[in-house]
């Protein structure tokens, strides 16, 4: 019997290429975003992959759209197997100069859609003590960086409200999981169309990685959903470790990197779509897909994401990947110095 799943964020991105790998597996497969042109595209690539699809176009800042989405995709398809929770938006500008309803709306989107979404799972996966929710996090959820404040205070309370979920099911004895997937940079689109007040064009903090390593730790975290977390590229792991042992040198480290690493060398268009209030593919012709605009530096396979899968051996590639990021801090900290 064919598994049901709901993605959020699945017009784009991370969501769009885990909506197809999960269609490559003959689910069902129900397409939550605001964009009906990337559902639409979402859908099609489901359905020529082997899946059904169903396009239920929700703002899940909204709990009623949510909990109607949830209702709408087991209406359709049956009980719910999997929700992943993917959607976000954010704004690339200083503390001081993002608004606080930019604040507000990124908060609402981005953290409170997590919990509309996990609620919406939690209400019919707990009565049948069945079930996988699985959120995207990033390695900016343990470690901020500037320039980014509302999508990293937004990360940062997944994992707290995530962690509180999980410790609940585990004392009233649930089978329900819930699972978060850490991720790196990765080249989708919204470095194209996230609202950005920098002088250049927004970038991935490199190494990047295509949507296509990310989905594939989703599909593997919601078969595998019993680990509270892993981690996607040797970046992600080498970041969160880094900020558990140094988290002073970072500081000093992302104060004078962080500013230049996050932009490109080019001036943003002055005619780029934004997507904070309404979405930039909600018009035919406007699917953006899910890749971004960093083809050519994305890396397609990580050797740290295929090693996760083995926590046997998972340990001592983490280890040595912080103690290497370790040292390449305080070396680069002693020439600052000089």
């Amino acid at each position: 019997m064919a598994q049901t799943v709901v993605i959020t964020g699945a017009s784009a991105g991370i969501g769009r290429a885990t909506a197809r790998l999960f269609g490559d597996r003959g689910a069902d497969v129900a397409l939550v975003a605001r964009g009906r042109a990337g559902l639409e595209a979402a859908a099609a690539e489901v359905e020529r992959a082997g899946g059904r699809a169903l396009v239920l176009p929700t703002d899940v800042a909204d709990h009623e759209q949510v909990e109607a989405a949830a209702q709408a995709a087991e209406d359709a398809f049956g009980p719910l197997d999997v929700w992943v929770n993917d959607a976000f938006t954010s704004v690339f500008a200083p503390f001081t100069e993002i608004g606080p309803d930019e604040y507000r709306r990124v908060t609402e989107v981005t953290y409170l859609g997590f919990v509309h979404g996990t609620r919406a799972a939690l209400r019919r996966m707990l009565p049948r003590d069945a079930g996988t929710v699985v959120q995207v996090g990033s390695a900016l959820g343990y470690r901020s960086v500037p320039l980014q404040s509302a999508y990293c205070g937004a990360k940062h309370a997944i994992n707290g409200f995530t962690s509180a979920v999980r410790t609940e099911l585990l004392h009233r004895g649930s089978k329900v999981r819930i699972t978060v997937v850490q991720m790196p940079a990765v080249n989708t689109p919204q470095f194209s169309w996230v609202l950005s007040r920098l002088p250049r064009h927004p970038s991935p903090v490199p190494p990047i990685y295509q949507p296509e390593v990310a989905a594939r730790a989703v599909v593997h975290a919601a078969n595998h959903p019993r680990r509270k977390q892993y981690y996607v590229g040797a970046s992600t792991a080498a970041t969160i470790w880094a900020e558990k042992f140094a988290p002073g040198l970072l500081d000093r480290y992302l104060a004078r990197t962080g500013f230049d690493s996050q932009q490109t060398d080019r001036a943003p268009s002055a005619a780029r779509d934004v997507n904070l209030w309404q979405p930039a593919d909600d018009t035919p012709g406007h699917d953006y897909g899910a890749h971004g605009v960093f083809d050519p530096q994305a890396k397609a396979h990580s050797a740290q994401a295929a090693l996760s899968r083995h926590p046997a051996l998972t340990a001592g590639a983490v280890t040595a990947t912080a103690l290497g990021a370790l040292s390449l801090l305080r070396s680069r900290g002693r020439r600052a110095g000089r």
